[in-house]
């Protein structure tokens, strides 16, 4: 079994966080947000936790016209690129950026509609606060939608799965992916923290080759 392989929390370069905007993560971004809105017609108010540069929230609102995200992350050069890509796409009256730590959310309890994440979870050395703090913000009846990077057990794996899905990509995006996969908690870890924070672990799926997805109502 691969053992995990922690990257840095935070991406404090701005070179970082332009490299990691400039790969093509359209084709994985539609399909979160397409499967999101299938499992929650709610869009009152959606908290996208670790937003990096906006790219879901901005497809979010590009989907559907109803709602507001309150998009936060950690890194204050991804937030300085997703101001840009949220005011290019004219939408500054939807989405709210702010600096949080996902792991402490300064909000209220229930407050929010929907709580969604894409990719964050491998950023962080010990994600359960973080799947806590989501549940907490999130209001009984509102939906829980994470989806991540599934650690492989091999790193001939990983080599395959960069090979594969980094095809055009330079040498330090390819890294910036690799890297991730490392990172990446497997199926069986997410399942473990589902569980116990009460909800089923069968509510985490694999959903494609290299993803897994939590996607849960609260009670």
């Amino acid at each position: 079994m691969l053992p995990r392989t922690l990257e840095p929390e935070v991406m404090e370069s701005l070179q970082d966080a332009l490299d990691y905007d400039s790969m093509d993560h359209r084709e994985v971004n539609r399909a979160f947000v397409r499967d999101f809105l299938a499992a929650s017609p709610d869009l009152e108010e959606v908290l996208d936790l670790g937003t990096g540069t906006a790219q879901i929230p901005i497809e979010l609102c590009r989907q559907s016209a109803e709602g507001h995200v309150l998009a936060i992350d950690l890194s204050a050069e991804m937030l300085l690129v997703a101001k840009a890509n949220v005011e290019v796409a004219s939408l500054r009256d939807r989405i709210m950026l702010d600096r949080i730590d996902a792991k402490g959310l300064p909000y209220a309890d229930g407050r929010f509609s929907a709580v969604i994440s894409n990719s964050i979870i491998h950023h962080i050395p010990e994600p359960a606060p973080s799947f806590a703090e989501a549940v907490r913000v999130t209001r009984s009846g509102g939906r829980l939608f994470f989806r991540d990077l599934a650690r492989p057990d091999t790193a001939e794996q990983v080599r395959t799965l960069v090979q594969q899905y980094a095809v055009g990509a330079n040498e330090h995006q390819r890294k910036l992916f690799g890297d991730s996969l490392h990172a990446a908690l497997n199926f069986d870890e997410v399942q473990k923290m589902v569980g116990q924070l009460g909800f089923s672990p069968e509510t985490v799926t694999l959903t494609s080759d290299r993803h897994w997805t939590w996607s849960a109502i609260k009670p």
